[in-house]
């Protein structure tokens, strides 16, 4: 099976991004595994610090692995946004393919210092692991916020991009373009939407030339994803938008057998309806009909 970098690699040549969705419990794990499966493409299934604690960070690898043996199929397991080397540490040697080493709210330079020291330690572990820095100001929580304010955001620059990949050696960086962790009321009932600084974008690949991360997807026009994408846009990540299809999912379980208590006649409704938001924005990723 190939790489977690020779897939990336394959996906920029074919000018096409890999979806990275977060997972908590194993109904978004089958759901995302089972909607990468059917269309046949790479997938990512990230954990944050949060997630991992409540699912197991090694239960949660040993999982993955298991799709990922029994199946044959390339997916791929992300430390999502991990703040602290010891954290990124406990995934790595887990197993994880990947790790968000996320020190964005520090200064700048220290940002820099702490995340080279990280890159040295982990791939101490294991070399071939990806470890991704973080810059600018993308919010926090992927949940429904009173207000994002993304026009007041601090953006990445394409020479702060460039001073931060050369002085740590990371291979993907993750820059604020627009994008903002969560959603708003109005997101959800699909009245407005996120958009992204394309040209930004594409400033900062040229200055770069790493893999690029677009975290905070949920709730973007397809339009600008579809342009993030062009402009060298290698990985995005979905949350919100499989949260809010989970609860609704078990809100429809729920409903539609009032009197049942059994977990395994009941959770299908939550897979099904993960799945086609996860299906959904694969084809749109992937440039698929």
């Amino acid at each position: 099976m190939k790489t977690f970098r020779e897939i990336l690699q394959k996906a920029e040549s074919d000018g096409v991004a890999i979806g990275h969705f977060n997972v908590a419990d194993f109904t978004l794990i089958k759901a995302v595994f089972n909607a990468a499966h059917e269309l046949r493409v790479p997938v990512v299934v990230g954990a944050s610090e949060g997630e991992r604690k409540f699912f197991g960070t090694r239960q949660l690898a040993a999982l993955v692995k298991s799709f990922r043996d029994e199946f044959g199929w390339p997916i791929f397991l992300n430390a999502d946004h991990t703040h602290s080397l010891p954290s990124a540490l406990e995934a790595v040697n887990a197993g994880f393919d990947s790790v968000v080493f996320d020190l964005s709210a520090l200064p700048f330079e220290e940002n820099i210092r702490q995340t080279k020291e990280a890159i040295e330690a982990l791939k101490s572990i294991n070399p071939s692991v990806l470890v991704e820095g973080e810059i600018g100001d993308i919010g926090t929580g992927s949940e429904i916020h009173q207000d994002i304010k993304t026009s007041d955001q601090i953006l990445t620059t394409a020479s702060e991009a460039r001073h931060f990949v050369e002085s740590t050696g990371i291979d993907i960086l993750a820059p604020a373009v627009g994008n903002a962790h969560g959603m708003v009321q109005s997101m959800v009932d699909g009245a407005t939407k996120k958009h992204l600084q394309i040209e930004r974008i594409r400033e900062i690949k040229a200055a770069t030339n790493v893999f690029l991360t677009l975290h905070g997807g949920s709730g973007t026009a397809d339009a600008d994803l579809k342009h993030s994408i062009e402009a060298g846009i290698n990985i995005v990540h979905i949350n919100t938008e499989l949260r809010l299809a989970w609860r609704r999912g078990l809100e429809d379980g729920l409903e539609k057998r009032k009197s049942e208590v059994v977990p395994y006649k009941i959770l299908p409704a939550v897979v099904e309806s993960v799945q086609q938001v996860v299906g959904s924005r694969l084809r749109l990723f992937s440039n698929l009909s």
